[in-house]
């Protein structure tokens, strides 16, 4: 699991400008979701993908604590599942990635293929809510229907979890603030490839964006409201 650690001169900015470090004082359960950023098997099983992340392996727990605290508060649960589409995912990563990698990152999460499915690792009840995304952020334009089956169902608080930190989680956040969503990131659910990008993304987070909690924060304020 990393090791967050957000910037005291940040926190006090912060502080200063808000009153307090925290952003949310109690959680309206239904209100709420839990988003499960593509915890699937292209990035959480070893050896399988080369867009694996081992740190993933360490939050499951923790996320399929709070999927169970949600649903007995009366939130809801979301996964999104990744794909990389080809003509984009070459377009996009010419430059950051090689041909045989992008090939692979294709390949590896095509709808049906292993890597695409969710792990089995995780705690996944029959009325949660299954979303394909095509875009690192889930909330972009045509990347997925998650806003419109959120909103349908009265949801605009998102606790977010999952991988990468600072790509597709951070992506779906700031793209969910800027659609009108109140937004919590679980700092010990969820994973990127060091400690440094991933406070990186939390620091960036914290300032404006969205409330930081541990999984035990967000538990004791969910155990509050049931």
């Amino acid at each position: 699991m990393h090791k967050t650690s957000i910037p005291e001169d940040i926190i006090h900015a912060c502080i200063e400008r808000r009153g307090r470090a925290d952003v949310f004082r109690n959680l309206e359960s239904t209100r709420l979701a839990l988003i499960v950023i593509d915890m699937q098997n292209a990035w959480v099983e070893p050896g399988l993908s080369a867009l694996e992340i081992p740190e993933t392996r360490s939050i499951v727990d923790n996320i399929n604590r709070l999927a169970r605290a949600i649903r007995k508060a009366g939130g809801i649960v979301a996964w999104t599942q990744s794909t990389f589409p080809a003509d984009w995912t070459h377009r996009m990563y010419e430059h950051f990635a090689p041909k045989e990698l992008r090939e692979r990152m294709i390949t590896d999460t095509a709808i049906g293929s292993l890597g695409h499915k969710l792990s089995d690792r995780m705690d996944i009840d029959d009325h949660d809510l299954k979303v394909v995304k095509t875009r690192p952020s889930a909330f972009i334009q045509g990347s997925s229907d998650l806003e419109s089956q959120l909103r349908d169902r009265h949801r605009d608080t998102l606790i977010v979890t999952g991988t990468l930190t600072n790509a597709c989680c951070e992506s779906s956040i700031r793209d969910a603030m800027a659609l009108g969503f109140h937004n919590i990131i679980i700092s010990d659910g969820t994973a990127t490839r060091t400690d440094i990008e991933h406070n990186a993304a939390l620091t960036n987070l914290f300032s404006m964006v969205a409330g930081v909690m541990t999984t035990d924060e967000a538990v004791a304020m969910l155990s509050s409201t049931t």
